[in-house]
């Protein structure tokens, strides 16, 4: 185990360069008083991921950083490694991060265990343990968990992960399975939604202005779509169903 067992853990997902939405998060008091703040990736690819980073940077120790397959691609597209980034936002989060910001990126680790209060030994990562870019779903058969967790060690008994933007609870090879959703590109419903664990799991929902969050990257994101891009992602206008349709496929259902 890496660490002594924590009381609580506030876990934030799929941030996607939305300052005011994790403004909004950190300002929870639950989320000011825990003992770590885990980011389970995708932090950088948004509207403002310089900034992003540098609040989450001034939290300090407390912070707890996982790379996602966003973050990943920013960095191998600023390394030229990469021609284009699928996300249509991504090559202008690339050319807003200072150097240093992209070889703080390349550092994250894919995947860190925690005890947590409760819970046992917890492994947090982007999309699965072995993948940072693998689908699995709420509504996922067991035998595409019992194919991604088959190399978690058997005394890890509770696992985050994030990618799909929706949150959900579930029980898969006798391990709680935890998704917080995503505090900057929800699907379903809007809020910046996040995940507190210790001794339980509590998924959260943070409200705030929408419009007036529109409006500030609007004005601060010299993305040329941004005005869409914002009021698209921050107001939820992809619905569970859609997402759902499109990441069921990725899962391996169809040739199962």
């Amino acid at each position: 185990m890496t660490s002594p067992e924590l009381d609580r853990v506030a876990v934030l997902s799929d941030i996607h360069g939305v300052l005011p939405a994790l403004e909004a998060v950190l300002a929870e008091p639950e989320v000011r008083t825990a003992d770590r703040i885990v980011l389970t990736g995708d932090i950088t690819a948004g509207p403002q991921p310089a900034e992003v980073l540098d609040l989450l940077r001034g939290e300090g120790d407390r912070v707890v950083w996982i790379g996602g397959n966003a973050d990943r691609e920013l960095v191998e597209y600023r390394r030229g490694d990469r021609a284009t980034i699928p996300d249509p936002i991504g090559p202008y989060a690339a050319e807003a991060l200072s150097d240093e910001q992209v070889d703080f990126l390349a550092s994250l680790p894919r995947t860190r265990t925690l005890a947590v209060r409760g819970l046992g030994p917890t492994l947090f990562c982007h999309a699965t343990p072995r993948d940072d870019e693998e689908v699995v779903l709420v509504d996922s058969r067991p035998a595409r968990w019992t194919e991604v967790l088959a190399d978690v060690p058997a005394e890890v008994r509770t696992i985050v992960c994030g990618h799909t933007h929706m949150p959900y609870t579930r029980l898969a090879e006798g391990r709680l399975i935890v998704n917080p959703g995503s505090v900057g590109m929800p699907y379903g419903r809007p809020g910046a939604h996040w995940a507190l664990l210790g001794p339980g799991v509590d998924l959260r929902t943070t409200s705030f202005d929408l419009p007036e969050a529109v409006a500030r990257l609007t004005a601060a994101c010299g993305y040329e779509d941004i005005a869409a891009w914002a009021d698209h992602y921050l107001n939820a206008r992809t619905t569970d169903a859609e997402a759902l349709a499109v990441f069921g496929p990725r899962d391996g259902r169809d040739g199962a």
